[in-house]
């Protein structure tokens, strides 16, 4: 499973420069790689995030989560998300599962990984506790 260049220059853009909160990815299967399909702006809230995955179909995600620390400093962490619902069908959780390692390894500065097979697994506060 290769990974589009698209997919490697956007992820730089949310890591680097901050132009997207979230960055949603999934595998198209005729060009056999993984390609954005779709990004959230730097204003948009983790709740536009969640709205933004597909209810039935796995998806990887990047997501920017900024918080404030104990001592009062602002931070950013960066998390991939595994999507990966209990009702998608078994072959789409068969090639995200197998192609995961691979893609992420593309992606440095990756701060946390969440692997979610429905919403409460990767709600805000679950986010939260990693993050601090």
């Amino acid at each position: 499973m290769g990974v589009a260049e698209h997919s490697k220059s956007t992820y730089l853009e949310l890591q680097r420069k901050k132009v997207h909160r979230y960055v949603i990815f999934k595998i198209d299967e005729k060009k056999n790689e993984v390609v954005v399909e779709k990004t959230g702006g730097p204003a948009e809230s983790y709740d536009d995030f969640t709205a933004s995955l597909p209810e039935s179909d796995c998806r990887y995600a990047v997501y920017d989560f900024d918080f404030v620390t104990k001592e009062n400093c602002q931070k950013s962490k960066i998390f991939f998300i595994a999507w990966s619902p209990s009702v998608s069908r078994i072959r789409a959780k068969m090639l995200y599962a197998t192609s995961k390692d691979r893609f992420r390894r593309e992606l440095e500065g990756i701060h946390y990984e969440i692997q979610a097979t429905d919403p409460t697994e990767m709600d805000l506060e679950v986010i939260r506790e990693r993050a601090n």
